[in-house]
């Protein structure tokens, strides 16, 4: 029974993962609101992308001036108008490896918003499952009431009988206040998950599904894991960072480019309006080559250099970290599946009293008391396994989180 259990779980595909859709398990606005980081992220990285082609320069000035100080002479008024390109046309690699950064950048960003998406749509499945797993607790507890009550009427008659001390009659009546306590303690705790269910989802709790996950291949789960693409995007983002800042200390070529305007009225002296026309139109345009010398050149490059060699340790210690995740995740389920197979066993045991006890009592033999405690104790194994069934789903709840939206 017990391997039946796990190998039905280890066998369960893939494909079955990914028709999942758990979006609407997070409110509309939530959801607006992880799509409007989305489209900030895509336009920070179109922003980063083109920032290496640089603007037009639109330059105007006028200015008045009377350089004689005399009366009745006009004063002289100059104007300029220009517009200046100065493009870079070659960076040794680094537009190339500028554009490629900015989309390294932009995966590492979507992977921290996808992240952030599956830990909220973790979090309210979550709670939905703890408050059907509450509400089967609760209907554990009032068997389990029952069944101290039970005890208590069969105490206060052995009491009454002189067959007990009033010793066993006190401690029924305490653990009939303890079960009861703790079931006040279970409709708390469900009024709590109501509530943080209600703050991340505009689903009804009481009508909402219960989405059923299955284990998926650990190759599979390292190669769909939001966790490890968001560290392989980091080595990239660093490696084209490194080229990009190695490429900023060599030579680089700009094509420069310009459209002036000059206007002159009022020259101030003789002859200005001869040897300066009133009003010149020109162009100009060329290449201009440049190469920076700094001090702290290498050091620049060799710390780029350090962050791309820390990024491929992280990868390592990232796969390390979520086989660990992934291996106490399926010892987990492994360790529920014998919970269940013990109550399978249990609830066998009980039906068979059951089923001898009910014979005795209409034998004569058995009281209904006895009848009634072992019908509870067969339901309270049934509800039992019910509620180990869905802690398998919140431990497989632990390996969706890490997975990437368009796999699951």
């Amino acid at each position: 029974m017990k391997h039946f259990l796990l190998c039905s779980f280890l066998l369960l595909s893939w494909a079955g993962a990914e028709e999942l859709d758990l979006d609407p398990y997070i409110s509309g606005l939530k959801q607006k609101e992880f799509s409007y980081d989305y489209d900030k992220s895509l336009l920070e990285k179109q922003k980063l992308r083109d920032s290496w082609i640089q603007p037009l320069t639109l330059r105007y000035s006028i200015s008045k001036s009377d350089p004689y100080n005399e009366q009745g002479n006009p004063t002289q008024k100059t104007q300029n108008a220009a517009i200046v390109m100065d493009q870079p046309i070659f960076r040794s690699g680094g537009i190339y490896y500028g554009i490629k950064f900015a989309q390294a950048s932009y995966q590492y960003n979507k992977y921290s918003i996808d992240f952030a998406k599956r830990k909220m749509i973790k979090d309210a499945v979550s709670f939905l499952m703890q408050i059907k797993q509450t509400a089967l607790s609760i209907d554990r507890q009032e068997l389990q009431i029952d069944n101290s009550r039970i005890n208590l009427e069969q105490k206060k008659e052995q009491y009454l009988n002189g067959q007990l001390d009033s010793g066993f009659l006190n401690n029924a009546i305490i653990e009939k206040n303890r079960v009861t306590q703790a079931l006040y303690d279970l409709q708390t705790n469900k009024e709590r998950l109501i509530s943080k269910f209600g703050a991340i989802s505009d689903l009804d709790y009481e009508d909402a599904h219960i989405p059923s996950l299955s284990l998926i291949e650990e190759d599979s789960f390292l190669e769909y894991n939001i966790d490890m693409k968001q560290v392989q995007s980091q080595r990239d983002k660093n490696y084209y960072n490194k080229n990009v800042t190695t490429a900023k200390y060599l030579p680089s070529v700009s094509f420069t480019a310009g459209y002036n305007w000059d206007k002159l009225e009022n020259a101030s002296f003789a002859g200005a309006g001869q040897f300066n026309p009133p009003e010149t139109r020109y162009y100009n345009y060329g290449l201009k080559a440049s190469m920076p010398l700094d001090f702290n050149t290498f050091r620049d490059i060799e710390s780029t250099q350090v962050e791309y060699l820390k990024s491929l340790v992280l990868i390592e210690d990232k796969k390390r970290e979520l086989t660990a995740l992934y291996e106490q995740v399926k010892q987990n389920l492994s360790n529920i599946d014998k919970k269940i197979e013990l109550s399978v066993e249990n609830e066998k045991l009980y039906r068979k009293l059951l089923d001898e006890t009910t014979q005795l009592y209409k034998a004569g033999y058995k009281t209904q008391y006895d009848v009634q405690n072992l019908t509870n104790s067969v339901e309270i194994e049934k509800v039992d396994q019910k509620i180990f069934g869905l802690d398998k789903q919140l431990e497989l709840l632990n390996l969706y989180e890490k997975l990437i939206n368009d796999k699951v």
